[in-house]
């Protein structure tokens, strides 16, 4: 196993658009949403192992996550576990990881990833991050992964394509943030334009001095006091003062949008970011009314096309429904269509504006 790979897991997102069942203390990166007995962050670590060390994983997360972390993933040391003491985005988070790693071993190769998404060929997964960690020891790149989209998705952001660079790695023409409907079947026409799996890879010095050129005032928060990174008590103190004071800026706008490195392996192994109700019903079982029930025991007539969740011990009696979301907790429902999806995280806003923090 090569000690110089690293994985960076960033685990400290709210994940609004799945409430009431991804709530503020206990987020869907956190859930079995399978029934497996494993959560999103327990399976992302394990797709991983054998490729990175398990000493060279990383997490990211909210200081309020630290329990749930090391309950789920004990055999990690507190170390390994980086806690922002605020939520600064993805581009300070990463930030902070590439110094801290650096300052372990300067020929760190880092792959970056969410911890809550689905794949559903773990093996094909593999193999493509192998490869992806071969091409940046050799090429001073900024690699994202890209995904071939299916549907006209305007929930995705999308690359372009430009010119082939070897097998099925390419130059990046251009960065699209979630398009609207019609350019979204644009883009899925075209063939040019992948989706932006949120996956990075890169070695330490190139994330570290693209940082530098293209987001000046988010490598300042970290470059001066370089020297504090690998001194796990004075790192702790110069993050919990100067941390929050970084810039909230995502790592697309920072550095992917503006670098001339920047390169896309395109990638085919079942994968959805599981951001939204409709992405978990379109990746699970269903019955012969293409009705999911997830974990729920439900009586349903006349219904179809729906998703319907709800604590173990209580039934659920529909009739009449089609292409809903049925959500239930002990303290909040939801009853939306699907269609609606993308409008639950506003939704959320709106409880939180009449009722406060209680519910979320």
């Amino acid at each position: 196993m090569n000690d110089n790979r690293y994985c960076v897991i960033m685990c400290g997102g709210v994940g609004s658009r799945f409430w009431p069942y991804s709530r503020a203390e206990k987020p869907k990166q956190f859930i079995d949403f399978f029934g497996t007995g494993r959560s999103l962050l327990q399976m992302t670590v394990e797709r991983v192992a054998g490729i990175v060390p398990e000493r060279n994983i990383v997490l990211m997360t909210n200081a309020a996550y630290a329990d749930i972390i090391a309950e789920q993933l004990p055999q990690l040391q507190p170390d390994q576990i980086l806690l922002e003491p605020a939520r600064r985005n993805t581009a300070p988070c990463i930030a902070w990881a590439a110094y801290h790693i650096a300052a372990r071993n300067p020929q760190a190769r880092i792959m970056v990833t969410p911890s809550d998404h689905l794949i559903v060929n773990t093996d094909q997964f593999r193999r493509s991050i192998t490869d992806a960690f071969n091409f940046i020891d050799t090429n001073d790149a900024i690699l994202t992964l890209g995904i071939k989209p299916n549907r006209p998705e305007t929930g995705y952001g999308y690359i372009q394509v430009d010119h082939l660079l070897h097998d099925n790695f390419f130059a990046v023409k251009t960065f699209t943030e979630k398009p609207n409907e019609e350019l979204a079947r644009v883009f899925l026409a075209s063939g040019e334009f992948y989706w932006n799996s949120g996956m990075f890879f890169w070695s330490a010095d190139t994330i570290v001095n693209a940082l530098a050129i293209h987001a000046p005032d988010v490598a300042q928060t970290f470059e001066c006091e370089a020297g504090t990174f690998g001194n796990p008590e004075a790192e702790t103190r110069f993050i919990n003062s100067r941390y929050a004071s970084s810039p909230s800026i995502s790592i697309d706008f920072a550095v992917m949008e503006k670098a001339p490195n920047v390169c896309v392996q395109t990638v085919d192994f079942g994968w959805s970011d599981l951001g939204t109700w409709g992405s978990l019903y379109d990746h699970s079982p269903k019955n012969a009314d293409r009705n999911v029930t997830q974990g729920s025991q439900a009586l349903l007539f006349n219904c179809r096309e729906n998703i319907i969740a709800s604590p173990a011990d209580k039934i659920v009696v529909a009739s009449g429904l089609n292409g809903y979301i049925i959500a239930d907790t002990p303290d909040a429902l939801l009853i939306v269509p699907l269609s609606e999806e993308q409008q639950i995280r506003q939704y959320v806003n709106e409880v939180e504006a009449k009722y406060g923090s209680r519910y979320l």
